[in-house]
């Protein structure tokens, strides 16, 4: 069985300064929460582990993204591309970018792309001046990403910004229907509003879902999500484990005892995420 995981945080550099590492009680509570327990490389940090655990799970390519967030802890594009070059065969970037001063923001674009970065995270509910997705301000951005064919991952669920208004779907259904040629992945699933953001996914075609972590334990609307995977989503329905939250191979292995078709397992645990990555094979 082959993987590809979204969302991938490994123990290096900025990423040992940001909460998750930084607050291990905070993260094991949070992993508990939805039935997991942190695996040896979180607790000791370790790349090499986390490599063996990857192997261990089948996951063959995670996407390490950056952030730019007084909120949550930032890291720039500079280390996401030194912990890709550790492993660049297993590894793929996408550089945070802070949306507040526009100018700057593109140039920080540009720069990503010419670093060999596969996409962007644009974060806008938690920069240092908290915005929509869908804010004007931000416009200026996605006509940018458009015309440079590059993909944007916004994370548009869980504590995506100061209320929960900033994990509404209708902000991310705004920019996808101005922006109808970017593609678009929405971290975290617009969770908790599971089913309202699988009819913006209906509506828009350049959408893709990324639950992540909001599909396990239980937690509201996971069972909404596993019908969009079995549905119309069988293409657009990207697999993450938010690692270090969830383990990879507990994480798979849970993944694949949810009742998906067996048409749709291989589509959402690796070809999807491969197309819009751009991987041969």
């Amino acid at each position: 069985m082959r993987v590809i995981d979204f969302r991938l945080r490994p123990p290096m550099k900025a990423f040992l300064q940001m909460v998750m590492y930084a607050n291990l009680a905070r993260t094991e509570h949070m992993a508990r929460g939805i039935g997991f327990t942190l695996p040896r490389s979180v607790r000791e940090a370790s790349f090499d582990l986390m490599l063996e655990e990857m192997d261990e799970a089948g996951v063959e390519w995670g996407v390490v993204p950056g952030r730019i967030s007084p909120v949550l802890g930032t890291i720039e594009a500079d280390d996401i591309a030194a912990i890709v070059a550790r492993r660049p065969d297993r590894l793929i970037g996408y550089a945070g970018i802070d949306p507040v001063d526009c100018r700057k923001a593109i140039a920080a674009i540009d720069a990503a792309v010419t670093m060999g970065m596969k996409g962007l995270v644009i974060e806008p509910g938690l920069s240092s001046n908290p915005m929509h997705l869908d804010d004007a301000r931000m416009y200026p951005l996605y006509a940018h990403c458009q015309d440079l064919k590059v993909p944007v991952l916004f994370m548009a669920g869980g504590n995506a910004g100061p209320d929960v208004t900033y994990t509404s779907p209708e902000h991310i259904d705004r920019v996808a229907r101005d922006f109808p040629h970017m593609k678009i992945i929405s971290g975290h699933g617009n969770w908790p509003w599971a089913a309202q953001m699988i009819h913006v996914c209906y509506r828009r075609p350049n959408i893709w879902l990324s639950p992540d972590m909001y599909i396990f334990g239980g937690m509201p609307g996971a069972q909404d999500y596993i019908n969009a995977a079995n549905g119309f989503m069988a293409e657009r329905f990207l697999f993450a484990t938010a690692y270090p939250l969830l383990p990879f191979k507990d994480g798979v292995d849970t993944f694949l005892r949810f009742p998906l078709k067996e048409s749709v397992i291989d589509r959402v645990l690796y070809k999807n995420a491969a197309e819009l990555l751009g991987l041969k094979g």
